[in-house]
């Protein structure tokens, strides 16, 4: 049987963009962080690094649209956070964020992953911007490089 997987390596010419929602930015700069680490200790060459900011969650699928239209990028990592308030307003926020980057991304043609935290508390949030939980920043940016050598092996 043969087995197509994606090494976490890249060659040092991948154009990549980190599209980042600022809002709960305590949070949200620390995923920035992890993702631009991640990519730079797997070969990334910073040079080739965007960081695409936008108001919040909401609007990372619209920059996403865009950003792929460019057609300036090789793989897309989308980090953001939405953190649970008294209203209902979460349940809409995360569920259309994550349905834009999801819709988006399947059309794309190109590597795109979500890392927008969606939690109760802002303690949650602390834990998976660097804390207990890792970095779910650099877990995105670590998926894309996955899929981008994945892509090659398949023969994009």
């Amino acid at each position: 049987m043969n087995i197509l997987e994606g090494k976490l390596n890249l060659k040092g010419n991948e154009k990549v963009a980190i599209i980042n929602g600022r809002f709960n930015h305590i949070i949200t700069d620390r995923l920035v962080e992890g993702a631009k680490d991640a990519f730079i200790r797997h070969g990334g060459d910073e040079s080739n690094l965007d960081l695409i900011l936008v108001p919040g969650a909401f609007e990372i699928p619209f920059a996403l649209t865009k950003a792929v239209e460019s057609k300036k990028y090789d793989a897309i990592c989308c980090v953001g956070a939405v953190i649970r308030g008294a209203t209902p307003h979460f349940d809409y926020i995360s569920a259309e964020s994550t349905k834009g980057i999801a819709t988006v991304g399947m059309k794309s043609g190109i590597p795109v992953s979500n890392g927008v935290l969606t939690t109760d508390t802002i303690e949650q949030a602390i834990e998976r911007a660097g804390s207990k939980a890792g970095n779910k920043g650099a877990e995105a940016m670590v998926t894309i490089i996955e899929m981008l050598d994945l892509y090659k092996e398949m023969g994009k």
